[in-house]
């Protein structure tokens, strides 16, 4: 049964505008949008055995996510492609994280901060990266292959590779 719904779930995110490898598990009330942003369609890909657990929001918004292979994104992870978004192969994205690509404009005294564009900044994570639960990732970051962040930490600059990162802000405390 659950390979079957699994089926249907890839189904209705291929009619979605998601292009998907072979996925091991997509859970319920997952949510994929591509969207237009400048007349560009986002576009959603994912590599072979990727795992969707329930909940998840993958909202490209005309800009790019993609997902590599064997990736696991945990309950209730939101990703916003805005600017674009790469996850590599065999990383795990605990439940409510939170991947950003864009910020937006802080505007002069007297103009209304819902009518200023957003900042796209691309945001990489490299591969073998584990993100803790709760972790925001801010766009415009790169985090480095083998990365480890912990619990509820905010990433909002550069990790290098093998880091083990924590806190708010996110600042490395050792190495793999």
């Amino acid at each position: 049964m659950r390979r079957f719904l699994t089926m249907l779930r890839c189904l209705r995110m291929r009619i979605d505008g998601a292009t998907l490898a072979s996925p091991r598990f997509i859970g319920a009330g997952v949510d994929v949008r591509q969207d237009v942003r400048n007349s560009q369609l986002g576009r959603i890909t994912a590599g072979v055995d990727l795992q969707l657990e329930a909940g998840v929001v993958l909202h490209a918004y005309g800009g790019t996510i993609t997902l590599g292979r064997n990736v696991f994104i945990g309950p209730y992870t939101v990703i916003y492609g805005h600017g674009g978004v790469e996850i590599g192969d065999d990383c795990l994205v605990s439940m409510h994280c939170r991947i950003l690509s864009s910020d937006h404009t802080v505007p002069a005294p007297g103009q209304r901060i819902r009518s200023t564009p957003d900042i796209v900044k691309p945001t990489r994570i490299g591969h073998d990266v584990w993100l803790g639960a709760g972790v925001t990732v801010l766009g415009g970051v790169t985090i480095g292959d083998g990365c480890v962040v912990g619990a509820g930490a905010v990433v909002k600059s550069d990790l290098p590779p093998q880091s083990i990162a924590v806190g708010i802000p996110a600042r490395v405390i050792g190495t793999r």
